[in-house]
């Protein structure tokens, strides 16, 4: 009897071991070839596997922070295969959050150089770090309400989880199980030159996979599992020594920085997975599919064994209900406060008006216009958003923690070009913060064909509605007669000169993220040379113009363009009221009259206005298509000139396409017109797009010459003009390289073939 009752006894001890059984999950660090953890937890839930703990580092930290925060791995795989994901790994965020009020004019920039300058005016040049911006904030909506429910205590999460993250001062792996569960895994990714440290309890940590990229000894002594199931996607070790440069350059990362991960530390009791993905990099994160693949396909190869060591499973249905309950109790994160920290007073103010923080309330959304509007402010070295739970009064607080330098910024750019129209670009930038923004620049271009210099300088006045003062002078000087063909020779150069001067006083403000009114009062002298027959021989002197008058103009301006040249999405719109007053003076050449004294200067007034409309917008979109539009219009009452060329010369011109600026286009400039066509965008591979584009011009009545000198208008709508691209566009981290066909109706400019690489953008002119 006793015998029995004690067999009985050791049945049921066993049976109630058993039915505790804790399975443990540890993920690897490893880059882009982490995604294939999400793979793993497809496979390990789609077999009804539990999964008690998780431990994670870098890549595997994040993934198992999603999960651990109520994230199904459906769920998981579809924010990786998201654009929103690439764009957090990429450092780029989409221009709903850009701020086109605080942005500059485009210019021609491919590379920049940050400098800082301290109390003993050392420059010092800070490191090119991703652009960490839009994956700060990605992590605090992904995890801060996951954090809310444990109240910070990371074994209270959905399960109970821990990340590693390093101190590189002590050389010290730390285990993380407690704060802000943003944050921690904002550490444990955080790549010694790739991302910007950030202080976790004082003190500055990276990537948690430097002295612990398999933490499946943290599994041991912090949850003691009874089964440790081990997915590692990194391996530092190569079955075959990498013969090309490249590639062993690319994952030269990986081998200075990770540590080793001992496959024998998940124990006799426990699965260890490693996926196949020899040929996945660390850097490269666009074959998320493909990696979640790999890992669901390594686990599966192991799950019977995972099987035939679980006695317990967990049903979906009672996964389903424990996961619904934790992600029901997730609060609409609601702050009471927004604090600053790391600047003086009056830049905190500054900070505060742009969150706007006399509002008794925020939510996640306020704090997400407010964090954005922050970012674009260039007068900011960095901007990291803290949440913080007050634990005595059971609130929220949302932080940030800003840094303000007097920094310069330095920009280096241009073009190179098969036709003679390269040029090179610096500018340079100067941002200091006060109570208000001030920013000072200057910028220049040379080349054979366009040179130009810029400064200005600006004033932002964080007010109820944000408000900027600037002031502007720029100098452009056009050659098109050096922009003709050199190694062709070009049997109609354009025997043309201009330069135009301008000082622009500006005021401006927002109507919304990517939209601001500017109003503009310029000084402008515009100086141009021409050839009235456009032919010249040695000893002709060329007719003169010159325009020295006032502009004012209202402009409203959108823009959300993904590109600044050869954009695929977006919309760039614009609409401006302007009026011209000034003097013309025009001084004859010898070119069809010679003169025995001093030519005569012909003087006139002129005076007009005009409303200007143009329109770029992207409107449809496949994984392999984009279609998108151009349409222009210009209604003026603007007189005609002394002469055809001075006519045509101070009137608007339509530039379809990407050369049209570098080209003197006689046949489209018009005082009033009507413009448009279509650009139809074919995505061939990842940055390599074909682009064929066609467009029309109908002026309201041509400019018609009459001899050498007069000048009078066509018939009203009387005749169409087109213009034509096609061409390849590869977009490379230096700017765009484009090898195109260009097709205009223009008898002296008709066709020609275009090479360049770098942006073919230039400073505004005086009455553009």
């Amino acid at each position: 009897m006793f015998r029995k009752c004690l067999f009985i006894f050791i049945i049921i001890l066993v049976t109630l071991q058993l039915k505790a059984q804790k399975v443990g999950l540890v993920l690897s660090g490893g880059g882009a070839k982490g995604l294939a953890h999400i793979g793993v937890l497809k496979a390990l839930e789609e077999n009804n596997i539990p999964i008690d703990y998780i431990t994670g580092t870098s890549m595997g930290g994040i993934v198992g922070a999603m999960y651990a925060a109520g994230y199904s791995p459906k769920q998981i795989e579809k924010i990786a295969l998201s654009a929103d994901f690439q764009d957090w790994v990429g450092g780029k965020y989409k221009s709903d959050y850009s701020f086109y009020f605080q942005k500059n004019n485009s210019n021609a920039t491919i590379l920049t150089a940050k400098l800082s300058a301290d109390t003993s005016l050392r420059l010092s040049f800070r490191p090119n770090l991703v652009n960490d911006i839009p994956l700060n904030f990605a992590l605090l909506e992904l995890f801060s309400q996951a954090s809310s429910i444990a109240k910070d205590n990371f074994d209270n999460l959905f399960v109970p989880y821990r990340c590693m993250v390093s101190d590189v001062l002590s050389q010290k792996s730390i285990s993380v199980s407690k704060g802000s569960l943003a944050e921690a895994v904002r550490a444990t990714m955080t790549v010694p030159l790739v991302y910007r440290p950030i202080k976790l309890d004082e003190k500055y940590v990276f990537d948690g996979g430097l002295y612990n990229n398999f933490p499946a000894d943290v599994m041991k002594t912090e949850f003691k599992p009874d089964f440790i199931i081990g997915a590692n996607v990194s391996s530092k070790i190569f079955n075959e020594y990498p013969k090309n440069d490249d590639r062993l350059m690319n994952r030269f990362l990986v081998y200075m920085f990770l540590s080793k991960s001992d496959s024998t530390l998940v124990g006799e009791n426990g699965v260890y997975i490693q996926p196949k993905l020899a040929d996945y990099t660390t850097t490269n994160f666009e074959p998320v599919a493909a990696l979640i693949k790999r890992g669901y396909e390594a686990t599966m190869a192991d799950m019977d064994r995972i099987k035939k060591s679980l006695s317990r499973s967990v049903s979906q249905t009672e996964l389903y209900k424990k996961r619904n309950d934790f992600n029901a109790r997730k609060p609409n994160l609601m702050f009471n406060t927004v604090s600053v920290s790391g600047v003086n007073t009056q830049q905190k103010r500054y900070i505060e008006r742009l969150f706007k923080s006399d509002r008794d309330t925020f939510n996640l959304s306020d704090i997400k216009q407010g964090y954005y509007k922050l970012a674009a402010d260039e007068t900011f070295e960095t901007i990291y958003p803290k949440i913080s739970y007050q634990q005595l009064t059971d609130s929220y607080n949302f932080e940030i923690v800003a840094q303000a330098k007097k920094s310069f910024k330095i920009d280096f750019g241009g073009n190179i070009s098969s036709r003679p129209i390269s040029n090179v670009y610096l500018g340079l930038q100067y941002n200091y913060l006060n109570k208000r923004a001030y920013t000072f620049g200057a910028n220049f271009y040379s080349g054979r064909f366009y040179e130009s210099a810029q400064m200005n300088g600006r004033v932002d006045y964080p007010s109820g509605l944000p408000l900027f003062l600037a002031a502007e002078f720029t100098y452009n000087h056009w050659n098109y007669y050096n922009g003709s063909e050199i190694f062709i020779e070009d049997q109609n150069p354009t025997y043309i000169e201009q330069a135009d001067r301008k000082i622009d006083l500006k005021m401006g403000f927002p109507l919304n993220k990517n939209a601001r009114v500017t109003l503009i009062n310029s000084f402008i002298n515009n100086s141009d040379n021409y050839s009235p027959t456009n032919s010249f021989a040695i000893g002709d002197i060329l007719d003169r113009t010159v325009f020295n008058g006032l502009r004012a103009i209202l402009v409203f301006e959108k823009n959300s363009l993904n590109r600044k040249q050869y954009a695929t999405t977006g919309q760039n719109f614009l609409f401006s009221v302007n009026y011209v007053t000034g003097k013309e003076n025009y001084t004859p050449g010898n070119s069809y009259q010679f003169f025995a004294n001093k030519p005569d200067v012909f003087r006139q007034f002129r005076n007009w206005g005009y409303l200007k409309l143009s329109d770029e917008y992207y409107f449809f979109h496949t994984q392999k298509y984009a279609l998108g539009y151009l349409v222009e219009g210009v209604l003026s009452n603007q007189p005609l000139f002394e002469n055809y060329y001075a006519s045509l010369l101070s009137a608007p011109a339509f530039y379809p396409l990407q050369d049209s600026k570098s080209l003197f286009l006689h046949n489209f400039r018009a005082s009033s017109y009507l413009a448009g066509g279509l650009k139809n965008i074919f995505h061939l591979k990842k940055n390599l797009d074909l682009r064929l584009e066609g467009y029309l011009f109908l002026p309201y009545r041509e400019f018609v010459q009459s001899g050498a000198k007069d000048v009078y208008y066509a018939a009203a709508f009387s005749k169409w003009r087109y213009a034509g691209t096609t061409g390849l566009v590869y977009h490379t981290p230096v700017g765009p390289i484009s090898f195109s066909y260009n097709l205009y109706d223009d008898g002296i400019k008709r066709n020609g073939v275009l090479l360049h690489l770098g942006y073919l953008i230039y400073n505004k002119r005086s009455i553009e």
